[in-house]
This record gives C-alpha cells, structure tokens and sequence, in this order.
C-alpha cells in the first residue's frame, strides 16, 4: 500500500475525487495519509479533516526565501514517509530537490489535451477561457508526470470532453472536471501506486493486472 500526500491550494474538488475512488476500491493500491495546503484556512484541509486524513500547512510566506520553504515541504513529506504526492490545485511550483527525490513520483491532473492549452499561464479558468477563444470542438483533462518542465511530463491517462455552443469558461470547467479528471486522475493513481506504469522514452505502457 503506497502511501500519498495530496498537495492543496484551495477547496479540494480533485483531492474529494480521490477519496471517494479510495473508499468506493477504485484505489485500492495507495492511501491518502497527508494533505498539505499552501496556505492555512482552505475547504481541502477541511475534507481532509473530515476522512480522518493528517493535515501540514506549510506557507511560503513564513519562510526567509523560496529555499527554506522548498526544504520544508519535503521535510514534512519525508517524514510522513511519502511514496507518491498528487498535486490538487497546487499553486506553486516545486523545487528541484524535491523533484529529484520524487522523481516520477508526482503526479498532476490538467483541464486540457496536453499539449494543446498547456504550458506556462494556463492554469484555472483561462485554459477553458483559451478553449472556447480558439474555437476548439472538444477539450478534456490530462494526467502526467511532473517535471521541470511546467505541464511537460509524460502523459499517463487523458479523457475528451465535448465543447458546447453555449457553454462558459465555468461551465466548461464543471464539465471537464466531472467527465474527465475526477475520472481520470484517480484511476491514474491506481496504475502509479499498483506498479502498472512503464516508462518507455516519451511513452507511457499500462500493464496488465
């Protein structure tokens, strides 16, 4: 059984979709053992209470620079003894000692068919708001690998998701997390944490169980 940290910023809609995958046996390979928040106050930390999970606030601001804080953040997830971290609306961007140390080891979801939408400032609402100012006639949601490289890892699961002639950046984005990544993301935790997951180059195999 993998144990998982789950990153948080805000509400948690992406961290609920993990639990519940956890307590209905679609994850069944990992547990969540500790949400970590950004920032003190947010619903995440909440639903986290809720599920009996442990929680750590760890916020950039109490720290002297980006160094300190990248150091106690994987402080505290190695002292939880972490195997695998999923990233759920996490704001800010990992240091590279903790990349190394977990390398292929953190997993994000992205509202959009990487590597269309992606990239540096697409995040939240804008990727849907650039969706529907292209045109585009379907989008839907992305888990990869985090690297150095921002939305750049490899691709392990994607799902499409249709592009309505009425629709609004927000109610695509409902769209898109109902249909795609609160789908996607956990059955992606299952295949990383029941060792289902081979890296070959740029390519992504899934084993069978």
């Amino acid at each position: 059984m993998k144990r998982i940290a789950v990153l948080v910023s805000g509400g948690g809609t992406n961290l609920q979709a993990i639990l519940d995958a956890q307590k209905s046996g679609l994850l069944k390979s990992g547990r969540v053992e500790l949400v970590l928040s950004s920032k003190a106050g947010v619903y995440a930390l909440e639903r986290a209470r809720q599920n009996s999970i442990p929680t750590a606030v760890v916020d950039p601001h109490d720290f002297a620079d980006r160094r300190e804080f990248d150091e106690a953040v994987l402080k505290t997830l190695l002292e939880a003894n972490i195997d695998l971290i999923l990233l759920a609306g996490y704001m800010w961007i990992l240091g590279d000692a903790l990349m190394k140390e977990y390398d292929h080891r953190i997993l994000n979801v992205h509202p959009s068919l990487i590597p269309a939408f992606c990239g540096k400032g697409f995040y939240g609402l804008k990727v849907h708001q650039a969706v529907l100012d292209y045109g585009a006639r379907v989008t839907g949601a992305t888990v990869h690998f985090v690297n150095g490289e921002v939305d750049g890892g490899e691709i392990i699961l994607q799902k499409a998701v249709e592009v309505r002639d009425d629709d609004t950046p927000e109610i695509l984005q409902k769209r898109v997390m109902e249909q795609a990544e609160w789908i996607i993301y956990p059955q992606a935790a299952e295949l990383v944490c029941a060792g289902r997951i081979r890296l070959q180059g740029r390519r992504v195999c899934i084993l069978e169980e």
